[in-house]
């Protein structure tokens, strides 16, 4: 990311105490109330023995290279860095609110029990492990944020085990010589050929799934900061927020970012209240039915035997499915000694 001449000297960019302030935010709404002071104590102390120098002053650039370069002032950014930074302060001297007195969202038994009719009347509330009784309004919005994005991840993961699994690929290729760079060629079609979709992904080279991980982390995070929530007029599920919800990414990353990562062309912005309400509910009952759908398929990979999908042909998969790397992953930190105790575990 480069953010050069008048744009620095518009505002400096954010200094290292802002940036953690990004990080803190969502981390710290899981944490007491009393250990919050404390790690923002420390933060402080870490970001006041790592202050930038002040640089000189560039150069003017040409106008026409003006015109290309990011208005970084009124990209947004710079108030999502300094409304972090304001959850920081409220963090530190103990006086954020918690949002769940003018909350109205879902925050105890009773809620979970009229939401689970809507659901299903047929089964109703079924909580046999007894999760929401007693369980705070934290608790409540933690769960149900949980589920439903687990639910989503799902129903993509779901469309996704079926179309690997029939040879659907991009036509192009994923890796091959680039800025100098002279990697071997690999196209999608390659890694199609793998086998089921648990061997394609064993099959990706390891600099990809890095880049799927990291890409990953980053929009946990982002869909973790309080600030960024707020720059929506939303809040924390853990304070009130509505569960489910991912904050938008318009005007507020240093570069243009076309489309929001939830409901990128604005679907559900066309919906009447009634008729989201309506989707919201068959969202929650579809991502349900994902999960143990995706589970279902990825069991009968490894060979179990699951009704109504273990007689489909579905590709063996002799890995590991719960570790992210394998052997030839080895490039990476730790990947070596994990990899070596796959298979030894008894199952």
């Amino acid at each position: 990311l480069q953010f050069r001449d008048t744009a620095i000297r518009h505002r400096p960019f954010p200094n290292t105490q802002d940036m953690l302030a990004m990080l803190v935010t969502p981390s710290a709404a899981f944490r007491s109330p009393g250990a919050i002071p404390h790690h923002a104590a420390a933060v402080r102390r870490v970001s006041s023995v790592m202050q930038e120098d002040d640089a000189p002053a560039p150069a003017p650039m040409p106008a026409a290279k003006k015109s290309m370069e990011m208005d970084y002032e009124s990209s947004g950014f710079i108030k999502l860095s300094e409304a972090a930074r304001t959850k920081l302060d409220q963090f530190s001297e103990g006086t954020l609110d918690n949002g769940w007195a003018t909350s109205t969202e879902i925050s105890d038994k009773a809620g979970m029990i009229a939401l689970a009719e809507k659901l299903n009347p047929t089964i109703g509330f079924w909580d046999p492990l007894g999760i929401v009784d007693d369980a705070s309004p934290e608790t409540i919005g933690w769960f149900r944020h949980a589920e439903i994005k687990h639910g989503r991840v799902a129903m993509a993961g779901f469309v996704g085990y079926c179309l690997q699994s029939n040879g659907v690929h991009f036509p192009w290729g994923i890796q091959g010589q680039f800025a100098g760079y002279d990697l071997p060629a690999v196209s999608f079609g390659d890694i199609a050929a793998a086998g089921g979709p648990a061997d394609q992904w064993d099959a990706l080279p390891t600099a990809g799934k890095a880049q799927i991980l990291l890409v990953i982390g980053f929009l946990e995070m982002y869909g973790e900061t309080s600030a960024a929530l707020e720059m929506d007029g939303q809040k924390h599920y853990v304070r009130g927020g509505k569960p489910g919800y991912y904050p938008s990414f318009q005007g507020r990353m240093p570069h243009p970012v076309p489309l929001d990562l939830w409901d990128p062309f604005g679907f559900t912005k066309q919906m009447a209240p009634e008729r989201k309400e309506k989707a919201l509910l068959a969202e929650i009952n579809n991502g349900r039915l994902a999960m143990i759908g995706l589970f279902g398929l990825i069991s009968a990979s490894k060979g179990l035997i699951v009704p109504g999908l273990d007689t489909l042909g579905i590709a063996p998969y002799a890995g590991e499915v719960m570790a992210p790397f394998t052997a030839g992953d080895t490039a990476l930190p730790f990947v070596a000694d994990m990899a070596a105790k796959i298979g030894t575990y008894g199952y």
